[in-house]
Order: structure tokens, then C-alpha cells, then sequence
């Protein structure tokens, strides 16, 4: 278990178009599936009373910790789990939180948990190979990091961090391990690349797909997003903030599936699918931060917001 984290500064991303997305009411119920440090669910309170409720769900026991800190004034009228969105239809039922006029999944990482020494997210600490977002959760970033074959380390830089070197950098790893801290994986997989002519550290997008793969987070948002459909209310509404490709093309091909009245191949003369929409777009395209909100936090300017409405 780390160490209990001091308040740090938190911009919420896009908060003003999450409301809007959402279409935050008095007295209605949302679920916040990325509590973090409680900057959007605030608002989400804010805005939805008198008597609206939030269910906040996170899988990280000190965004758990902070966000009451953040929350405290609504303590009556705001439940916390401790878990992983994963399980979001479950916990909805547990907490009797049925059904659900709004759904908000921040995805990715906070800059709380980034800046944690100690935590493994980031090279900029040398810390432990890490990078769980539940510490009690068995597999840690150094178990794949020393474990798994090259092929498979390879896959998994490849997929999930897009990284054009990643045979290359799969066989470093293999070749100087043990690595069971950041700063020694960052060290190793410089040395097989090099410095690029990129802004970015050559250890990015390496560390981002192993941060993916140890937490599962792709297949975990599949999941809740199947889950949000049964979750929300007529008229409820589902925001996803992402901020890669993978996550975008995951939210976006959702959304645009269940949008649509047949799933059948554009070939075939008769429906046979039998699919109804339970979702209807909200906007096709993405909202992006705007250059103000960029120059304020950088750290949203990779941000795409998408919204779909319950049919």
C-alpha cells in the first residue's frame, strides 16, 4: 500500500463539456467509473441538486482517500467504491443505484497517480516496476517485465503502446533482466532505441502499454461499456473521456455499433442480426479540449470526449 498522498492541484479535463454531455439535472443519480481526485464528480453534485446522488467507483484506494477530501461536503448525498469499473453493473445493484441517468469513464491515468513516487507509472522516479492501480491486485509491471517471453513482451508493446521498436526494445528488456525498477527499464530501453527526434521519451509509449496490460484497461472498458447500456435510465447518458487511439477506437466503434438497427455484412439482402439500437450518438465526432484548456493543462490536449444517449 503506498503512502497517503498530499492534496495535489486537480484541473478536471473537459468539465464543462462532460455537464453538457451528461446533461446534469437536480435530483437525478450519475456514476462517476473514474473517481480520481473527485474534480468531475463535484460538479456533477454541484449541478445536480437539490437531491442528486453520485456513485463514484475507483480502483485505486488513494484516489478513494483524496476524492473524499474533495467531496466532503456531499457526503450524504455520495456513495465510494473501492473497485474497478469493471464490475460497474454489479456495483450499481449492490448500492441499489438503478438505474442511472449518467455515466461518466475518465480513462487512463491521473496525474496524481503519475507524480506518486513510489507507484512505478512514471521514469521521472525512480521507483519499484510497479504500476498496479490496485495494490492488492497480484500482477505488478515487473512481473511482465522479467516473466514473460520475448514475443510476448513484444505483442504487448506493439498493441498497446504502438511502438514501432518494439521487437527491439522486447529484446533489451530480455537481455538486461532482471528490471525491477523505472528508472533501470527506462536506462535499457533508451539504449536500444536511442534518443529519437521525437518530444517524447523513447520509454512512452513502452511504459504506457505495460501500465495497459497490467491493469487490463482496454478490456475492463469493453466490459463496462456493455455493462453502462443496462446500467442507464431512458434518456441516460454515456460520457467517455480517452486519451489514446486505442481507447477512442474502443469507445467510438461502441458507441457506433449499438447506434445502429442492423450489424448484418452491407452484402446481405434480409437483416438476420436482429440487433436494436440501445444507444443513439450524441455527436458523431469528438469533443477536443479547446486551445485555452490546452494552454492551461497540457495534459488534456490528447483528451477526446464522446457521448451517446439511451434509447
Amino acid at each position: 500500500m503506498s503512502p497517503v498522498m498530499a492534496m495535489p492541484i486537480h484541473i478536471p479535463v473537459l468539465l464543462e463539456e462532460v455537464l453538457g454531455a451528461l446533461n446534469v439535472q437536480p435530483g437525478k443519480r450519475y456514476v462517476d467509473c473514474t473517481l480520481g481526485l473527485g474534480g468531475h464528480a463535484k460538479s456533477i453534485l454541484e449541478n445536480s441538486q437539490p437531491a442528486g446522488m453520485l456513485l463514484g467507483i475507483d480502483a485505486d484506494p488513494d484516489a478513494i482517500r483524496l476524492a473524499k477530501v474533495t467531496l466532503a461536503d456531499y457526503t450524504r448525498t455520495t456513495i465510494m467504491v473501492n473497485d474497478n469499473f469493471a464490475n460497474l453493473e454489479r456495483i450499481c445493484k449492490e448500492n441499489d443505484f438503478l438505474p442511472v441517468h449518467g455515466i461518466l469513464l475518465d480513462l487512463g491515468i491521473s496525474s496524481a497517480q503519475l507524480e506518486a513516487p513510489g507507484r512505478g507509472f512514471s521514469f521521472q522516479y525512480d521507483s519499484p516496476l510497479d504500476m498496479r492501480f490496485d495494490p492488492t491486485q497480484q500482477l505488478a509491471a515487473s512481473d511482465i517485465v522479467d516473466t514473460y517471453t520475448e514475443n510476448d513482451l513484444a505483442h504487448i508493446i506493439w498493441n498497446y503502446g504502438e511502438e514501432r521498436y518494439s521487437r527491439r526494445i522486447a529484446r533489451y528488456i530480455i537481455n538486461n533482466r532482471p528490471i525491477s525498477s523505472t528508472a533501470k527499464l527506462a536506462q535499457t530501453i533508451e539504449q536500444a532505441v536511442g534518443r529519437r527526434a521525437e518530444k517524447i521519451h523513447p520509454a512512452t509509449r513502452t511504459f504506457m502499454a505495460l501500465r495497459i496490460a497490467v491493469n487490463h484497461e482496454l478490456a475492463n472498458l469493453a466490459s463496462a461499456l456493455e455493462q453502462a447500456v443496462n446500467c442507464l435510465d431512458h434518456k441516460g447518458r454515456l460520457a467517455v473521456i480517452s486519451y489514446h487511439s486505442l481507447e477512442d477506437r474502443i469507445a467510438k466503434q461502441f458507441m457506433m455499433r449499438e447506434s445502429k438497427a442492423c450489424l448484418c455484412p452491407p452484402d446481405t439482402p434480409v437483416c438476420q442480426c436482429g440487433h436494436k439500437p440501445a444507444l443513439a450518438l450524441i455527436s458523431r465526432k469528438a469533443i477536443k479540449p479547446s486551445p485555452g484548456e490546452i494552454a492551461l493543462n497540457p495534459r488534456s490536449r490528447s483528451a477526446r470526449l464522446r457521448t451517446a444517449e439511451r434509447l
